[in-house]
C-alpha cells in the first residue's frame, strides 16, 4: 500500500488533468490518482465520494482559472488586439477541448454534488460568453465583424479551431498566425 502523504489542491488537479489526458475518463480510478500522488486510496475518500465529484471539482477549477485570464480582455484595447490576445488564450490551453469531451460523459445522475457541479460548470461556460459578447460588439462596432454573421458562430468558429489537427506538424507559432489569418482574412486570394 503506498505512503501517506498530504498533497494539495493544486497537486491533485494537476494530476487528474495529466490522467485524464492521458486515459480518459473511462480509465480514470482513484487507484491510478493515488499511485502518481504517492497516497493510499483511501487518502482520495476523504475528500471526494466518487471520482465524478473529483473530476467536476477539477474542471470548475479549470474554468475560473481561464475565466480570471479571459477577464484581462477587457483591459486589451482595439477589437483585433483582443482577437490576438483571445486567439493565445484559446491555444495556451487547447487541452480545454479535449477535458470538455471528457465532462460531456460524467452521468449527472451521479450524485447531488455532481449535479450542482456541473449547474455550476454551465454556469461558467455562461460567463465566458457574457465576456466575449462585449468582444463581439467591440467588433461590430469597430466594423471589422460583418453584422449578417450569428455571435455564437463567430465565438463557435473561434474556439473549434483548436480541435484543428496539426498533422503536418506546421510549427507552432506558424500555425497559430496562420489560424489567426484565416479566420480574420479567409483563405482565397483577392480575385
Amino acid at each position: 500500500m503506498a505512503r501517506e502523504r498530504k498533497f494539495s489542491t493544486e497537486d491533485l488537479f494537476k494530476a487528474t488533468k495529466e490522467l485524464l489526458l492521458d486515459i480518459g475518463y473511462e480509465g480514470f480510478t482513484f487507484s491510478l490518482l493515488a499511485d502518481r500522488l504517492h497516497v493510499a486510496r483511501g487518502t482520495l475518500y476523504k475528500y471526494y465520494e466518487n471520482k465524478d465529484e473529483l473530476i467536476t471539482d477539477f474542471m470548475i477549477y479549470e474554468m475560473q482559472q481561464f475565466l480570471l485570464e479571459l477577464e484581462q480582455i477587457k483591459d486589451v484595447k482595439g477589437f483585433e488586439a483582443q482577437f490576438d490576445f483571445l486567439l493565445n488564450l484559446i491555444f495556451s490551453h487547447s487541452e480545454v477541448q479535449h477535458l470538455i469531451g471528457i465532462a460531456q460523459q460524467i452521468p449527472k445522475e451521479s450524485n447531488e454534488k455532481v449535479r450542482a457541479n456541473i449547474n455550476h460548470l454551465e454556469k461558467h461556460h455562461l460567463d465566458m460568453y457574457h465576456h466575449l459578447q462585449a468582444f463581439v460588439e467591440l467588433g461590430r462596432k469597430e466594423n471589422v465583424l460583418k453584422q449578417a454573421i450569428p455571435d455564437g458562430l463567430i465565438l463557435g468558429f473561434i474556439f473549434q479551431t483548436i480541435a484543428i489537427p496539426n498533422h503536418f506538424g506546421v510549427p507552432y507559432n506558424e500555425w497559430v498566425e496562420s489560424i489567426k489569418h484565416i479566420i480574420s482574412h479567409g483563405m482565397f486570394t483577392p480575385r
